[in-house]
């Protein structure tokens, strides 16, 4: 045998020897790793912050709302799910379920827990109604009235105010509530007429806008009396076109009816 001969088949057996122990290491079950697709790896989902008012809003169902005697499940179940604290001055957040209104600014107030219930149990709303609010204030009230009903058109006189509760109503995922600056005496004609409306600041007198906005069978809740004294709450029913019923629904205590100057 030729010297090229024995260096070309020294070369060939050292080339296999390589090979050989390049491939070793290449167990069967290591190439099935290489090949499939990488195991995924299952990760917890990350619980929700806990709601630190939970507890909090579930006494004040218990004790001022279910207690005080509201008895309609679809109130009672909102005023446990909408979070007042989103809706008041942080100075007072450790108030925020107590059952008193409280302070917003600009001379208004958030109402009492329990007025907001009562209020929204007399409308007696179904979830295809549009509901006309009068006096936003901090939008507490729209957004108890937005978890119940198809859409809420409100009115605030004061700009702040309506601006902020915007945001808030905005911030919470409230897309089926309309805000709007003007004066709420004469309603809102654009979007009339309402299958409800709520009045949550007195005048000294029904105002004949609102009750001529309402369907026919709508019911209207409204505080009338002297400012700075105590009012009734009444409840009033158009049961034609020149025609109401009316029901007193006991004192209450308001904020007045704000007017625009003329």
């Amino acid at each position: 045998m030729s010297i090229v001969r024995l260096l070309l088949l020294g070369i060939g057996l050292m080339m296999m020897g390589v090979l050989v122990a390049c491939t070793s290491t290449l167990t069967p079950t290591a190439v099935s790793d290489i090949l499939s697709p990488t195991t995924a790896v299952e990760v917890e989902p990350t619980a929700a912050p806990e709601d630190p008012y939970q507890h909090q809003r579930e006494m004040m169902v218990e004790e001022g709302i279910v207690g005080w005697g509201i008895t309609d499940p679809a109130v009672i179940e909102v005023m446990g799910k909408v979070q007042r604290h989103e809706f008041i001055p942080e100075e007072f957040l450790g108030q925020a379920y107590e059952n008193h209104p409280l302070p917003i600014g600009y001379g208004q107030t958030i109402s009492q827990p329990y007025i907001v219930a009562l209020m929204t149990q007399a409308l007696e709303v179904t979830e295809d109604d549009k509901v006309l609010e009068i006096g936003t204030g901090s939008g507490y009230q729209a957004a108890v009235l937005a978890e119940l009903v198809d859409h809420v058109y409100t009115i605030e006189i004061v700009g702040p105010l309506a601006e902020r509760a915007g945001e808030t109503l905005d911030r919470l995922g409230y897309e089926n509530v309309t805000v709007h600056h003007a004066d709420g005496y004469f309603g809102w004609e654009e979007h009339a007429p309402f299958d409800a409306i709520i009045v949550t600041a007195a005048p000294d007198h029904i105002p004949q806008p609102l009750v001529n906005q309402l369907k026919i069978d709508g019911r209207l809740i409204i505080p009338v009396g002297p400012v700075g004294g105590f009012q009734t709450l009444w409840l009033v029913t158009r049961v034609s076109d020149d025609e109401v019923q009316t029901e007193n629904l006991g004192g209450v205590r308001f904020v007045p009816l704000t007017r625009e100057e003329r």
